[in-house]
């Protein structure tokens, strides 16, 4: 038995009980696929489905034919699909002109005898400033959790994955939590509209309700009154958030700052808040081991290579890769001796979205917050935090980060890094505009 001998201000935070058995991680994407579509099929009650969007492919094809399937053979199945206003009304980057997943999902409605309400949820009065980042699914008492949208690469249809975390959580009192934020916080906005219907308001209507619902979301807060404190006990706490110095924030510089030993983060793209920056430069001084997963620029969503053509979001990757190199440039002592370890995830031209943070043998946290400066200020973000005083869930928890370990390489040394001059000329000549611009910490910020 292994005990937390410190109190922090975690244990503050309210959450709910649970068995260790009642966790189940499920390691790949395609599993993460077959897991939907099979909780999907079988739901008695209530289908909650909550993405960043909901894509028109042969993945979402079958996500929306099953749920319709369900509705058809279960008419009182409550059934709700959440996804963000702006991202569902366009089409994908640098694809051109497209008429975006609304379209599809009005299409889909009318050739249907059921309806299945998909509802747009617009955070900011536009995308750049801020989207839904909520993760989490509700079917019946169970919560499945992943930072992955509902897309061929996410749900590994074909050939190609994006990896993330997925889990399984069978506990009624937090699907319960889960699904009264969703009706109460976001369905019960004037912002917030059905995207499954001939003509949605436009955008430009809706900027005083979205003010409106911004500020109000500001003060949402999961339902954890039928939870506790900490117990001593294995229990998961609901954690929401959005703009600065929220509770999901605070919590996540409070789980570096309980760091004692050792400390992992996942992030996909290499621009961690200054805030959590802080809290990382003092667990190093104050001897913590960090392990920080990323994955390599060809292993990004936004990378393009260099034979295809340049768009503007294809040099991302490398911004972030600039913002690595500055990073393991500074702490190259603690690279040295093995304190600091930095690893690069790279299978094949598979992608990487993972995100997470582990905090000695006790807590583990799921969520879609990418822990960069855009996730602690902008986006509606969640997190569900696993608190562990007794190592009752050590063993799934290990394993979990021994199969995130397996296709990862660690920096040796900064140098390891590529440098603006290897980088393909069209990204060259947009960061040396962006450096004479003196625009990059702005950019930054939102990325």
């Amino acid at each position: 038995m292994r005990l937390y001998p410190r109190k922090t201000p975690l244990a503050a935070l309210r959450g709910f009980d649970l068995s260790a058995d009642s966790i189940t991680v499920l390691p790949t994407a395609a599993d993460y696929r077959r897991c939907l579509l099979e909780h999907i099929a079988s739901a008695q009650h209530r289908i909650y489905i909550t993405a960043l969007y909901l894509q028109q492919d042969e993945s979402g094809q079958e996500i929306i034919d099953a749920l319709y399937q369900a509705k058809v053979a279960r008419p009182m199945l409550d059934i709700v699909v959440v996804v963000d206003w702006f991202r569902a009304q366009r089409g994908l980057l640098g694809a051109g002109k497209q008429p975006g997943n609304a379209a599809w999902y009005y299409a889909e409605r009318i050739r249907r005898e059921v309806e299945v309400p998909v509802y747009g949820v617009p955070i900011q009065t536009r995308e750049l400033f801020g989207v839904l980042h909520l993760k989490g699914s509700v079917i019946d008492d169970c919560v499945i959790y992943s930072g992955a949208s509902i897309s061929n690469v996410y749900l590994h249809k074909f050939d190609k994955y994006r990896l993330d975390r997925y889990h399984v959580l069978h506990n009624k009192l937090l699907a319960d939590s889960v699904q009264a934020l969703i009706q109460n916080a976001l369905l019960g906005s004037r912002a917030t509209h059905r995207l499954d219907v001939p003509a949605p308001p436009r955008s430009r209507t809706l900027h005083r309700a979205i003010r409106a619902f911004r500020s109000r979301l500001k003060r949402a807060a999961y339902d954890t009154s039928a939870g506790n404190n900490e117990s001593g006990r294995l229990r998961v706490i609901p954690l929401v958030g959005v703009g600065r110095n929220n509770p999901l924030n605070r919590a996540l510089c409070q789980l570096v700052a309980a760091s004692q030993k050792r400390l992992t983060l996942c992030t996909p793209y290499f621009n961690l808040a200054p805030v959590l920056t802080r809290e990382i430069e003092r667990a190093l001084k104050r001897g913590v081991t960090i392990d920080i997963i990323i994955g390599d620029k060809t292993a990004n969503d936004f990378f393009v290579p260099p034979d295809e053509p340049f768009t503007l979001s294809a040099a991302l990757p490398y911004f972030y890769e600039i913002k690595l190199r500055a990073f393991a440039c500074k702490h190259h002592d603690a690279i040295a001796r093995h304190q600091l370890n930095l690893h690069l995830w790279k299978d094949g031209n598979h992608s990487f979205h993972l995100k997470g943070v582990w905090v000695d043998q006790r807590y583990t946290l799921l969520t879609g917050n990418n822990l960069n400066p855009r996730g602690f200020r902008l986006d509606l973000e969640n997190a569900l935090l696993i608190d562990d005083p007794q190592a009752e869930w050590a063993m799934p928890r290990d394993e979990e980060l021994a199969q995130l370990a397996r296709h990862t390489t660690r920096v040796e040394s900064y140098s390891a890094l590529d440098t603006l001059t290897d980088y393909p000329p069209p990204v060259r000549r947009l960061l040396r505009r962006v450096r004479y611009a003196r625009i990059g910490r702005l950019l930054y910020g939102m990325l």
